[in-house]
């Protein structure tokens, strides 16, 4: 189930906003009723429950590409080893730095 913030974003997103801490706080008083929008200041309507659910979908792909980026950019290397392999590529006519970004992507496909 994706996150209520995941889900608010994609709702702002659509309306041609972007997520403002100062213009809206998502909050849980862990009294079992979970997240709720507990503060919005935007120029638009607070989105109902129904509109929020309609986000589901969209929210668990966001969600689970946020995650794939994570570790694509973990498995890409530090810049500087990067550089490395580009260097070396090009000194030695290989295709290292290629394949392995290559093999990263294949490695963690997006949905």
């Amino acid at each position: 189930m994706a996150q209520l913030s995941t889900k608010v974003k994609l709702y702002l997103e659509a309306n041609s906003k972007t997520w403002n801490r100062d213009k809206v706080f998502l909050q849980d008083n862990s009294d079992g009723n979970g997240v709720f929008i507990a503060l919005w200041t935007y120029d638009i309507a607070q989105p109902t429950a129904e509109q929020i659910a309609s986000y589901e979908t969209a929210g668990n792909a966001a969600e689970t590409n946020a995650g794939i980026d994570a570790t694509r950019r973990t498995e890409y290397l530090s810049w500087d080893k990067q550089m490395e392999m580009v260097y070396k590529d090009q000194k030695n006519g290989t295709t290292t730095f290629k394949d392995h970004c290559d093999k990263v992507r294949s490695d963690n496909p997006k949905g």
